[in-house]
């Protein structure tokens, strides 16, 4: 009778250590979003430029212009274009700033006065308050989530003359990039990656076209309607109006505050109203119609995934978190998709 030998189960890595291991990397890479958050942001912001001028390049190459070439055109394309935005509202601008002491003083009358009507109906008022006494007002937390982004105008204005040479070198050197990008993969990965960086670069191209047409559409009405209503400055104010409300969610509210605050004292209520309505009305015309359109299901993001990247990204880095957060997270996603161990969190993610 022949004796069975018991062999000993393969040791299993402990689940613990691999939790561990997942929270480690995840506070590694948040440590670094936030210490990095300048460098992180201005490679961006390039990159999505990149895809806008990216069509140029290759429209150039159909006709055998060097690459390099042609990239150089298409940003020298670019910074004429923001010359001449520059340029054509200067002038606006200035007539803005001279008259603004002026504005500033009825904007600042009219606030007080809606001020002391709503504190006149709080029951909780004190009977008497000290005139003497200075209030330090708290800042709003929408003020702080918008006007975050960078630590200061210097270093932000050193960062952003780094983004014509980033994006001269991105279009450049997109096939090398790309190509060496794959190469860091092993043999079997490296078609997955291929695809996936394929499927990343139409998904951004899509969605920074897209939105740069639904902002110079609203522009252009905007600046209609605020003309159409005599609103000073309305080419200016149209302009920003139009493209502050492509800002995931608060873009009803950043969209609203140019105008309000121009016709606040030159505007009978009426015509305010009417404004505010043309406004809110204009964005959800957009949201509803225009947005579908334009860029339709190529995003596949769910609205709860949305609403949880723009709250996570805004909090990390404020107001750029919040103009980033849908691309970053579309991205991640078409990783997720393609990576088997992740693929339940893109299906997580996902409509």
């Amino acid at each position: 009778m022949s004796e069975q030998v018991e062999t000993a189960p393969a040791p299993t890595r402990a689940p613990t250590r691999d939790v561990a291991h997942l929270i480690i990397a995840i506070g590694v890479v948040l440590t670094i979003c936030y210490v990095a958050e300048l460098v992180l942001v201005v490679i961006l912001v390039a990159t999505l430029l990149a895809f806008i001028l990216a069509p140029i390049v290759d429209f150039l190459g159909r006709f055998r212009v060097p690459r390099g070439l042609s990239s150089l055109f298409a940003v020298l394309i670019f910074m004429g274009l923001i010359y001449g935005i520059t340029y054509a509202s200067y002038n606006e601008a200035v007539n803005f700033v001279q008259v603004f002491p002026k504005y500033s003083e009825r904007i600042r009358t009219t606030a007080n006065s809606m001020r002391e009507r709503a504190e006149s109906l709080n029951p909780f008022r004190p009977a008497t308050e000290d005139k003497n006494v200075i209030k330090v007002q708290p800042s709003s937390p929408v003020t702080e989530l918008v006007t975050r982004g960078f630590s200061s105008f210097s270093q932000a204005a050193f960062a952003l003359t780094f983004v014509p040479f980033l994006i001269y070198f991105m279009l450049s050197w997109q096939q090398h990039v790309r190509s060496a990008t794959v190469m860091l993969f092993r043999m079997e990965h490296r078609h997955t990656a291929y695809v996936t960086l394929g499927l990343i670069s139409r998904m951004i191209r899509s969605f920074m076209v897209g939105n740069l047409l639904i902002g110079l559409l609203m522009a252009a009405v905007s600046v209609s309607v605020f003309g159409a209503l005599h609103l000073p400055f309305f080419l200016l104010v149209g302009v920003l109006s139009g493209f502050l409300s492509l800002v995931p969610y608060l873009g009803i509210v950043l969209a609203l505050l140019p105008p309000l605050m121009i016709g606040l004292g030159q505007m009978e209520s009426g015509d305010l109203a009417a404004l505010s309505v043309a406004v809110i009305a204009l964005h959800f015309f957009a949201m509803n119609v225009l947005y579908p359109k334009f860029l339709g299901n190529r995003m596949q993001l769910n609205p709860l995934a949305v609403t949880m990247a723009l709250l996570f990204w805004g909090w990390l880095w404020g107001g750029m978190g919040l103009v980033l957060a849908i691309p970053i997270t579309a991205a991640m996603k078409i990783i997720f998709d393609h990576v088997d161990s992740l693929k339940p969190w893109g299906t997580w993610l996902g409509e």
